[in-house]
């Protein structure tokens, strides 16, 4: 019988070898694979960011744990009835313009991701006109900030001033994150939705902007 806890427990490890030759043995045993990734996979990846808030852990284990949450998902993805892939939700991305640091945006990605949600990563020195016209075409129910550079805070503001005077204004949630900005000068200077200080935050925000807990 498939070990499901174990399972569970090699993603939280990030034992990738382990967590993808446990999913492939459930599979075969018959585990419905939307369980697999419902009940034991997305709880991993919230006790991994728990762990992380925590400081159990620091980024290189959580980006290894997510990795592995990622293998098994890639195995899972095509198992699962289409109409139960439905995603949580999807979050456009970016650094904002005039920032060229992304590592810890890519780190958000990873996360998202792994966590159910669908993200469009517009990479790094996007305009604020660009995160208006992707979060358009996708539909996005949020929009990630990033910024490292203290430089990056007008640029920041200007980017949730556009996209509050645009016709997204109600209908997207805004976070930002960064080292470069500080939780007062997002939610008071900026308005935005939701100050994230790291990625593990992230994702529990964004959930929490979307009603999931």
């Amino acid at each position: 019988m498939a070990n499901l806890e174990a399972l569970k427990q090699a993603v939280i490890d990030g034992n990738k070898k382990d967590a993808v030759a446990l999913v492939q043995h459930a599979v075969q045993e018959g585990v419905d694979p939307e369980r697999l990734f419902n009940q034991y996979l997305i709880p991993a990846m919230n006790a991994v960011g728990d762990k992380f808030q925590r400081k159990e852990i620091f980024v290189p284990e959580m980006m290894i744990a997510a990795r592995s949450m990622q293998a098994c998902m890639d195995l899972l993805k095509p198992l699962i009835r289409k109409e139960a892939t439905v995603s949580l939700g999807t979050v456009v991305i970016g650094t904002v313009f005039g920032d060229l640091h992304d590592i810890g945006k890519n780190l958000v990605k990873l996360l998202m991701e792994s966590s159910g949600f669908t993200v469009v990563d517009l990479g790094e020195n996007v305009p604020a006109s660009k995160f208006v016209e992707e979060a358009k075409a996708h539909n996005a129910a949020i929009i990630g900030l990033s910024s490292l550079l203290t430089t990056g805070d007008p640029h920041v503001e200007q980017t949730v001033k556009t996209i509050k005077g645009s016709e997204l204004a109600g209908k997207v949630k805004i976070i930002c994150g960064g080292a470069g900005v500080t939780k007062k000068f997002i939610e008071e200077k900026c308005g935005a939705d939701a100050y994230a200080e790291n990625a593990a935050e992230g994702v529990k925000k964004i959930r929490k902007l979307l009603g999931l807990g």
